[in-house]
């Protein structure tokens, strides 16, 4: 039985238990037991979601470096402008994928990004990843559904779980 099964399962049983049956008194449940099978299957599906993306990459050849959060990036084309700083909005050209290769989102079809850096409205990892760059790079992120958009993905093209990849240029601080 795969991890997403096993956390869908118990997810389940905590939400029928925890409901209140017809006016009936609640029962007390002891939720230390489906805590350590929750954490086992999250921490199963990171390490899937890790092997796919390891997988990705040794199949374009693409050499990235890793933070500690997990946000892999590249930047294969350095620029010499200012640099991306916390408060300041960012502007970029952008093309985003699934791991499948599906573009779901791009700066062609959609426009151009604008953010200001630090104040949210954006997956985590874009506001991490941004801040390794200045005004004129070109950069490969590769974020991970935890620091995109988890469990629920965008409600509109972002699955649920997804792994993003963005192929981005820094093209403005304001």
């Amino acid at each position: 039985m795969n991890c997403t099964r096993i956390a869908v399962i118990l997810s389940s049983a905590l939400i029928l238990f925890s409901c209140n049956g017809g006016g009936k008194q609640q029962e007390s449940i002891n939720t230390e037991e489906y805590e350590e099978p929750l954490i086992y299957a999250n921490k199963q599906a990171v390490q899937f979601e890790n092997e796919q993306i390891e997988k990705f990459i040794n199949r374009y050849h693409w050499q990235m470096k890793e933070t500690g959060s997990g946000l892999r990036y590249s930047i294969y084309f350095k620029g010499s402008g200012q640099v991306a700083q916390p408060g300041k909005l960012a502007v970029m050209k952008y093309n985003v994928r699934l791991l499948d290769g599906k573009e779901i989102y791009s700066s062609e079809k959609n426009g151009l990004k604008e953010f200001i850096i630090g104040h949210g409205g954006v997956e985590s990892g874009l506001e991490e990843g941004i801040l390794l760059l200045r005004v004129g790079d070109r950069a490969k992120f590769i974020i991970p559904s935890h620091l995109g958009f988890g469990l629920l993905g965008d409600q509109d093209k972002v699955p649920p779980k997804s792994t993003l990849i963005y192929d981005l240029e820094l093209v403005a601080i304001k």
